[in-house]
């Protein structure tokens, strides 16, 4: 069987493109194309990780190649464009490839604006909703003494604006009509089309009184944008590791998916399980060959259910002069795997100068490829660093992400040891790929907008599991897969099906049980300001991104990205005493030499109240002056006022510790302090009390601790234990109902729960209460009645009132929601999605009740090719 290629565009319906462009390769369909190596769990302990740790690549090009079955006889290479010609290559509507050809999902309809009598009418209905003995929850009876109890407790966690009790006296109709109406003309106008839901009737669509009785026809909708996902990782089960399941929802939910591998994984060639290891005769290229085919079968089973569902694979030369093999799913050909081949470093920590470290420290000027057995690519190369970005930012240019995700690039060391806390390989190939997209963002002008998803390694072994049962049940199954658990000879190929030195522990040192984000998990990048107009800051293409809405009834301006390049993931903001609003963030600059790598705290103040203009970034450095030290590892600030006006802003350390900076009152920044602590992880978490004491929280792997002010103005008192269960590791705080109500997540199970933390006389701790969800992982938002987070699926979960059930909205999101009140009675939320565009919702903070349809906001994130 052979396939040729035409040019951009030209696929048969089983998604492989025809035609012929390129020139042909050919190869007997008894060549197997494996390649891989694993992490080792079986040798690994939490802190001492296998010596031989080596996964491949893929190259993320469109351009497919029919992968080989028994009853083929020749293989034709299909011929493709140079990856340094991408943009030669694009179509009229794409680029031509599974990427772009893959049928979108539209996560959102846009809803066409009501008009204001409309808007009067809906008012009106909601009024004539409102049953004079209705009861205030429905979904509780008032009968169910427990659960009235538990729902008292979950009120006084939303803290004001909360449901009043049952015995609590009910308002009159007229009060109660006239409530409808304040926030239906107030709140629903200001988002266009809100819908509110109250005593379980359907509030009609809402718009602002300026629109004409007899509005304009709406443009038809455009077209849809489902976001296109890129990953880049070191090693060839990585992404099944520590990217699973936010893999697998994308996968599922049909956004195209392209999963890029720098290094071959060949270790030490073994592809057998610690039985059979002494016995095994080591054959790199071939081991390298199993991984690969135990990726493809991995990625086969998720997105199709079958692992043995054919992959077309080609061979594509890249911009960095070398070449890749791209394989293409046939039946799903919005998912595509990008081999580079790369040379990898075969030890956790230990110095290998043959290695992505040892390239980007200057030890070694190029770095050589490390073929596969079954690859199509035969010519070998090798590349300098410059090589390695350019080539990656050429597959940039070709697959056009919306959402970039990648390993940690600065996970640290541990403190008693000193040995890094992930493979080196990861961190040193996130690297990689941050001077990539900074490049890519630079130099690419017509091009999406793209967010960035850093992901946590092999410390997930040592911190709280974050998966319920069911959610890790199937990444370990998905791991099964990958590591050719019956060793049936399903892929035809005498190097194997898979990588059996996982075998004997698919699911790693406790890897299959976790996920865990390393930046952008801050809650607090969506804030209102005096007038109720709504900001939205987080970080596009390296830039902070803005978003604004003016007043209740502004049009949404933005994105607008703040002048400064080098942006993590992730911003925290903080309204200042007179109203203005600061952005905090961690930036990242590269210079000439290896120790020029450095992470330092950044913020932006608005230069007034409500203004579009900020300053420039200021920096707060950071408090990990040596990258070899502690591999610049800091976590996001937490920044936070007391009642004073006094800013702070706090960051955990590499050595896991406590550290913070506080603004003197003529503006300028008092040293690093260290605040002690030990066994922090995550980023901390703020909030004051309502005697404004600054308190200061850290998720350890036991527990929760706590700092506390004395008295406003004070500097922060001695670290304090809570007494709190162990907890996954986003932390959110807000203060509430006298003292700071934290919420976090149940390990093993993603249910949310809720503590009061109080202040007076030091930190005590109550109302410990489990509040559900829809299982999940990652940061909460809460703001008035209304908590959301990601749930089990991959999708935003909400729950917008207490005795409701939790909802699940159709969006899937980057980073963290954030959430924020809007006046006194309007709750505001956002998220960011796959496509790197901004979606809002609001609801009325009060019972019963519930979020507005998403609306989009700003152009379409999908620019047309030239």
């Amino acid at each position: 069987m052979s396939d040729s290629w035409q040019g951009p565009g030209a696929w048969d319906p089983q998604g492989v493109p025809t035609g012929s462009a390129w020139g042909q390769q050919s190869w007997p369909s008894e060549q197997a194309h494996q390649g891989y190596e694993g992490h080792h769990p079986a040798q690994q302990p939490h802190q001492g990780y296998p010596q031989q740790h080596a996964h491949p690549y893929p190259y993320p090009y469109p351009y497919p190649y029919p992968y080989p079955q028994p009853s083929q006889q020749v293989h034709q290479t299909p011929p493709h464009a140079d990856l340094a010609d991408a943009a030669d290559t694009a179509g009229p509507t794409g680029p031509a490839g599974p990427a772009a050809l893959a049928e979108p999902v539209d996560p959102v309809e846009p809803v066409e604006p009501p008009t204001a009598v409309e808007s009067a009418e809906a008012a009106e209905a909601a009024e004539a909703a409102e049953a004079p003995d209705a009861p205030e929850t429905p979904d509780a009876p008032e009968a169910d003494a427990a659960a009235d109890g538990r729902r008292r407790v979950r009120r006084a966690a939303r803290g004001k604006g909360g449901a009043r009790g049952k015995g609590g006296p009910r308002p009159s109709r007229r009060r109660r009509a006239g409530l409808v109406k304040v926030v239906a003309f107030c709140v629903v106008t200001a988002a266009g089309s809100l819908l509110l839901l109250r005593g379980n009737e359907l509030l009609d669509r809402l718009g602002s009184p300026t629109v004409p009785e007899k509005a304009a026809p709406t443009p038809a909708p455009e077209p849809p944008d489902p976001g296109r996902v890129l990953q880049v990782i070191a090693h060839p089960d990585d992404d099944l590791y520590f990217m699973n399941p936010d893999l697998r929802y994308s996968i599922s939910a049909g956004h195209p998916v392209t999963s890029v591998y720098l290094t071959s994984g060949e270790a030490d060639g073994i592809n057998a399980g610690s039985a059979k290891a002494a016995t095994t005769k080591p054959d790199k290229p071939a081991y390298a060959e199993a991984r690969q085919n135990g990726i493809r079968a991995a990625y086969a089973k998720m997105a199709t259910g079958d692992r043995d569902s054919p992959w077309t694979r080609t061979v594509v030369p890249t911009k960095g002069g070398g070449h890749a093999e791209v394989d293409v799913l046939v039946a799903k050909p919005q998912v595509n795997l990008v081999w580079l081949q790369l040379r990898e470093a075969g030890t956790v920590y230990d110095n290998a100068p043959d290695s992505l470290h040892g390239l980007w420290d200057g030890k070694v000027p190029r770095l050589d490829s490390m073929l596969a057995s079954g690859t199509p690519v035969t010519q070998k190369f090798s590349y300098t660093k410059d090589q390695v970005v350019q080539t990656l930012v050429g597959i940039l240019e070709q697959y056009r992400p919306t959402t970039v995700r990648s390993q940690d690039p600065t996970p640290g060391r541990y403190p008693n040891t000193k040995r890094y806390t992930d493979h080196q390989d990861h961190f040193y190939g996130a690297r990689f790929v941050q001077m990539a997209t900074a490049a890519y963002a630079k130099d690419v002008r017509d091009r999406p907008h793209f967010a960035v998803q850093n992901y946590a390694g092999y410390i997930n072994g040592s911190l709280p599991s974050t998966l319920d049962p069911d959610e890790a049940k199937e990444k370990l199954d998905i791991l099964g897969t990958y590591a050719w658990l019956d060793q049936q000879n399903h892929c035809n190929s005498p190097a194997g099906c898979g990588d059996l030195k996982v075998s004997d522990q698919p699911g790693g040192n406790r890897w299959s049980d976790s996920i865990n984000y390393t930046r952008g998990t801050s809650t607090s990048w969506l804030t209102s300001d005096a007038e109720h107009g709504l900001w939205a800051f987080k970080v596009l293409d390296g830039q902070v991104a803005v978003w604004h809405r003016p007043g209740p009834v502004g049009r949404w301006k933005g994105p607008d990205l703040l002048p400064g390049t080098g942006m993590d993931p992730g911003v925290s903001t903080v309204t200042l005493p007179d109203g203005r609003i600061a952005a905090f963030g961690t930036r990242t600059s590269f210079g000439a030499k290896p120790t020029d790598y450095v992470r330092e705290v950044v913020y932006v103040v608005q230069k007034q109240p409500g203004a579009e203009e900020f300053t420039e970034w200021q920096s707060l450095g950071t408090p990990e002056t040596a990258d070899e030290t502690w591999t610049s590892d800091i976590s996001a600030p937490a920044v936070s006022v007391d009642g004073t006006g006094q800013l702070a802003a706090y960051v955990r350390d590499g050595a896991s510790s406590l550290r913070g900076r506080v603004q003197r009152p003529d503006g300028s920044w008092g040293p690093w302090e260290k605040y002690g602590g030990t066994d922090l992880h995550g980023s901390p978490a703020t909030a004051t009390d309502g005697s404004g004491r600054r308190m200061v929280f850290s998720a350890t792997s036991k527990s929760v601790v706590g700092w506390v002010q004395p008295k406003p103005g004070a500097p922060l008192g001695q670290v304090t234990a809570t007494g709190l269960p162990d907890t996954t590791l986003p932390l959110t705080a807000d203060g509430r109902e006298g003292g700071v109500r934290l919420w976090f997540r149940k390990p093993g199970s993603g249910n949310v729960r809720t503590a009061l933390i109080t202040g007076e006389g030091g930190l005590k701790v109550s109302q410990m209460t489990d509040l559900g969800g829809l299982q999940g992982f990652g940061s909460v938002t809460a703001s008035g009645h209304v908590l959301a987070g990601r749930t089990a699926g991959g999708q935003l979960g909400s729950e917008a009132g207490p005795g409701r059930p939790w909802e699940r909205s159709p969006l899937m999101f980057v980073g963290a929601p954030s959430s924020t009140m809007t006046g006194k009675n309007l709750v505001s939320l956002a998220v960011v999605g796959l496509d790197a565009r901004l979606y809002v919702t609001s609801s009325a903070d009060v019972p019963n009740t519930h979020l507005a349809p998403w609306q989009p906001v700003g152009p379409r994130n999908a620019p047309p090719f030239p």
